[in-house]
C-alpha cells in the first residue's frame, strides 16, 4: 500500500508564487521562473504540452481548459472520478511516486509540472526531456500560490485568481452553515498496520478543520513533519470520532486489529474510504470536492451528499468532457 514517509516531508521549500516575479526573454518567448526547489527553469510562454507528475497539473490545468498530454497515476488503472477520468485520454507516465522517464519522453512534453518530494531525485533527467517545474503540493496556503503559479505559466492568471476567490468564498460559507455547538474528532489517514495521519496543516485536513472539525493529530510542531505514524493504541486514547482513509487498494490491514472495532467512528459506521481527490488535494477541483464531501461526511443532517462527478462537470469546460 502506497504510503506517505518522513522523507517525502523534509526539506519543503519556498511558496509556488514566486511567479508573481517571471520575467520574459527577449525574443525566444520563454518565461523564467523559480519553482520550489529554488531553482530558476525556462519555460515556454505559452506551453502546448503539458505533463503531469501527481495529478495538480491535470486538476489546474482541466480547470482552465487545457488538456495535458501525459500523467501519473496514483493507483494502476483507475482514472480519478474527480477528473472525469479524462486522464484515460492522456499518455500513462506510470506511478507517481516513480515515473517511467522513456513513457514521458515518448509523450514529448513542453513542459513538465512536477510533485517536488518524488522528483527531485531525477531532476536532471527531468530538464533534459522538458522544461521541470516542481511545486510542494501540501499546505492550503500552498494550494492557492500554486493554483496562481500554474494558471499565469499557462496565460490564464485571471482564471486562477477567480478560482482561488471562489475557493476561498466557498470554505467561508461552508463554514459560517455548519453547526457550532460540534466539532467532530476526525482523522485522515494512510490505512496499514501502523496507519500514517496528517497533521492540520495539511490540504484536506485544513479543509475540513477549516469547517469544524477538529484534527487528533493537531498541528506539526515547527519544523517537523507532515505526518505521523499513529498507532491503533494511540488512535483509540484519542478515538476519532470520523475516519477518512486514503482508498489505495483492497489492503486493510489495519480492519484486522482489534482495536479497531473499538473505536467510535468505527462503531458508529463514520469511516469513509475516499478517492484521489484526498490525496492530490491542491488544485481548484479536487479542493472544492474535497469540502462539499468533507461537510457531508462531518454534518450529513445539514449537507447533502454529492456526485464527485457531476461537481466536476461543473468545473471542467464542457468542450473537454467530450
Amino acid at each position: 500500500m502506497a504510503r506517505y514517509t518522513r522523507t517525502f516531508f523534509s526539506a519543503l521549500g519556498l511558496s509556488a508564487l514566486l511567479m508573481a516575479g517571471a520575467t520574459y526573454a527577449d525574443g525566444d518567448k520563454k518565461v523564467s521562473i523559480v519553482d520550489d526547489r529554488g531553482v530558476t527553469v525556462e519555460v515556454p510562454a505559452q506551453p502546448k504540452r503539458i505533463a503531469s507528475i501527481s495529478y495538480f497539473a491535470d486538476d489546474v490545468a482541466l480547470a482552465l481548459g487545457v488538456k495535458p498530454v501525459a500523467s501519473t497515476y496514483m493507483t494502476a488503472g483507475r482514472e480519478p472520478d474527480f477528473l472525469l477520468g479524462l486522464t484515460s485520454g492522456m499518455k500513462q507516465i506510470g506511478q507517481r511516486a516513480k515515473p517511467n522517464l522513456e513513457l514521458l519522453s515518448e509523450a514529448k512534453p513542453d513542459l513538465i509540472i512536477a510533485i517536488r518530494r518524488y522528483t527531485v531525485g531525477n531532476a536532471a533527467q527531468l530538464q533534459n526531456i522538458a522544461p521541470y517545474v516542481a511545486y510542494n503540493m501540501e499546505l492550503l496556503e500552498e494550494s492557492y500560490s500554486e493554483t496562481a503559479a500554474l494558471s499565469k505559466l499557462l496565460g490564464k492568471p485571471e482564471r486562477g485568481e477567480q478560482l482561488n476567490a471562489d475557493f476561498r468564498n466557498h470554505l467561508a460559507e461552508y463554514a459560517a452553515k455548519a453547526p457550532k455547538d460540534v466539532h467532530p474528532r476526525f482523522l485522515i489517514m494512510w490505512g496499514g498496520a501502523t496507519p500514517f495521519a496528517f497533521h492540520t496543516e495539511n490540504t484536506s485536513a485544513s479543509i475540513v478543520a477549516a469547517i469544524g472539525g477538529d484534527n487528533i493529530p493537531g498541528p506539526k510542531s515547527p519544523g517537523g513533519e507532515f505526518g505521523i505514524d499513529l498507532s491503533l493504541e494511540t488512535m483509540l486514547e484519542k478515538d476519532p470520532e470520523v475516519i477518512f482513509i486514503y482508498d489505495s487498494g483492497p489492503d486493510r490491514p489495519h480492519e484486522s486489529n482489534p482495536i479497531w472495532s473499538q473505536l467510535s467512528a468505527v462503531k458508529n459506521n463514520r469511516v469513509f474510504y475516499v478517492g484521489d481527490q484526498w490525496v492530490e488535494t491542491n488544485g481548484p477541483i479536487a479542493r472544492e470536492i474535497v469540502l462539499r464531501e468533507a461537510a457531508h461526511y462531518l454534518y450529513p443532517d445539514t449537507f447533502p451528499a454529492i456526485d464527485v462527478k457531476a461537481e466536476a462537470a461543473k468545473l471542467i469546460p464542457a468542450e473537454l468532457q467530450n
